[in-house]
């Protein structure tokens, strides 16, 4: 059996040019990058508002099936049509969201793509970067840090210390810090009240970045922000404590999109990150701006599943940015389809034509979905070395059953030439003119019956279930002006249900609402279902565990 490099050894291999010739590659010129090494750069704010007269290219999505501890590869795949779109001759270039140190040290391991499909440098991007995560972290805590200062200092906004809704977050899973007691230790600290954490990419502060179109619209959003309510229960917003100028400031170098490359040397923007299972799981629309007024295609991708990922980026980042994507490539690969056929992780390695053709129902459920946003849609089977031809049959035949195509993509072991096929199929289907795109949706429909029409049409719940003191609080921010806003759904990335082990395409479930919470800065209103948490926890054996400095100093153990 060959013998198969791990990624990181496969990035730290990497032949990469220095970051201005990928630049000039773009017609961005050297004085518009920010150089942070000779490998990644800023791209300046000057530039990109520049670029607002140019014509659009074409935008791709590329997202998943239901994920399986199997793995999908939805970013390798991103990245590896990417450099297939460049292969074959068309000027392309990758969006795709930056990774959170939580889940790099946790269980999901970096998300910089794999094997000969990833954006370099490979281990920054996966740790601290360019710092927009840690000026994002420290944005929000800092509007915390001024939320009881002012509480110390007298209260003059009269703000109840009971309904303080802003909490702190850090980038890191830390299940200990979901639910705190802050400002314990005496007079001089404080008065003490609840509080929690949640990790940095569930901020609003990090949706904010990603949806803000330009320097000033971040702070106008960042001002909006409500932080907790006053005694007589009326918002008070973070523009109120005068805390929206220097979050703004803290943000400045973060809105300001990173230009990196892949392994084949095409470029990549990598920017913003907010999690698709708590947040809305898009790289920011500044970068995804920028990237067609440069490329004739852009491909990017939304987290996680359809059901969750691609979901918010048509029902919110395409309807707030008015983008309007042209093809979407659903991932899926043999192993997790045998999983959600009912086969075990240690048994994925036997040949289960049967387990495949069960678990093709999660496959033509999300297929079905990604219709109804009007998008024509290709299924990319991301190949493993395990798979049988009798099993890839199997997904091939199914999907035909749909009308649509499925196409063997071997990017992960050969690069771009691995994925000439798709690429060429995303071009037909992208320069046909068939996308009708639009939101599931309508601006003006009732908040409780938006959550319950993604729940039917995207989830097939028989049912939402929600609380009387949810059902109220979501018609008080209606008589407030916020009924137009979308909605942002925190639901398990495991199944098209609230329940992670109801795999395939389970149908009558019961769509359980627990709390809402409103991002009036960020634009859209976060329902919170099941046992789904905006703090993780590390697993029994985490990642980190394995991750170390060799004798060199090189990083061995990410990803």
């Amino acid at each position: 059996m060959a013998e198969y490099k791990t990624d990181i050894e496969i990035a730290r291999a990497a032949v990469k040019k220095p970051i201005y010739e990928i630049g000039d590659r773009l017609g961005i010129p050297a004085a518009q990058l920010s150089p942070y090494g000779h490998d990644k750069a800023k791209i300046s704010a000057e530039f990109t508002t520049a670029q607002a007269g140019k014509p659009d290219g074409k935008l791709i999505l590329v997202t998943a099936i239901n994920p399986t501890p199997a793995g999908e590869g939805k970013t390798t795949t991103t990245v590896g049509l990417g450099d297939g779109l460049n292969r074959i001759g068309k000027k392309a270039v990758i969006c795709v969201r930056e990774p959170s140190l939580g889940p790099c040290f946790g269980v999901k391991g970096g998300a910089a793509g794999g094997g000969y499909a990833q954006v370099v440098p490979m281990e920054d991007i996966n740790l601290h970067f360019t710092g927009d995560f840690h000026a994002i972290t420290a944005a929000h805590n800092l509007l915390s840090a001024m939320i009881d200062n002012h509480i110390y200092w007298g209260n003059a906004l009269d703000i109840d210390v009971r309904r303080v809704t802003w909490r702190r977050v850090m980038d890191m899973n830390d299940r200990a810090l979901r639910e705190i007691v802050a400002s314990l230790g005496g007079i001089s600290n404080g008065f003490p009240r609840e509080s929690g954490f949640d990790i940095t990419v569930a901020s609003e502060v990090m949706a904010i970045l990603c949806l803000a179109s330009d320097l000033q619209d971040l702070e106008e959003r960042l001002g909006n922000i409500i932080i907790g309510y006053r005694f007589d229960k009326t918002a008070v917003f973070a523009r109120d404590l005068k805390a929206d100028g220097a979050m703004a400031v803290l943000l400045k170098d973060a809105m300001q999109p990173n230009l990196v490359q892949t392994l084949e040397n095409n470029p990549a923007l990598v920017h913003g990150g907010p999690f698709a299972n708590i947040a809305h799981g898009c790289n920011s629309v500044i970068a995804t701006r920028t990237a067609l007024k440069l490329a004739d295609y852009v491909v990017t991708e939304a987290g996680f599943g359809a059901d969750l990922g691609a979901e918010k980026f048509f029902d919110i980042k395409c309807r707030k940015a008015g983008l309007k994507p042209d093809a979407a490539v659903i991932v899926a690969t043999v192993r997790a389809l045998k999983m959600n056929g009912g086969v075990g992780k240690g048994d994925l390695g036997r040949e289960d034509v049967g387990a495949v053709t069960r678990g093709c129902s999660n496959l033509g459920r999300h297929v079905a979905n990604v219709r109804k946003f009007g998008v024509p849609v290709v299924v990319a089977i991301n190949h493993f070395v395990s798979d049988t031809d009798a099993e890839v049959q199997a997904v091939k035949a199914y999907v035909a059953h749909l009308g649509a195509e499925a196409i063997v993509c071997r990017h992960w072991a050969e690069g771009s030439v691995g994925i000439e096929e798709l690429a060429w199929k995303v071009v037909e289907m992208a320069e046909s003119g068939d996308a009708r795109f639009a939101p599931i949706y309508p601006d003006a429909m009732p908040l409780i019956e938006k959550i319950e029409e993604v729940a039917a049409q995207i989830y097939h719940a028989s049912e939402v279930s929600v609380p009387k003191t949810v059902r109220d609080q979501l018609k008080v921010w209606e008589e407030q002006g916020y009924g137009h806003l979308p909605v942002c759904i925190a639901k398990t990335q495991y199944s098209f249900s609230t329940d992670p082990n109801l795999r395939g395409a389970p149908e009558g479930h019961v769509v359980s609402v627990r709390e809402v919470r409103l991002s009036a800065g960020a634009g859209f209103v976060v329902v919170i279902t099941g046992e789904i948490m905006t703090m993780p926890g590390l697993p029994k054996s985490p990642a980190a565990e394995r991750i170390h400095l060799n004798e060199e100093g090189a990083i061995e153990g990410l990803f």
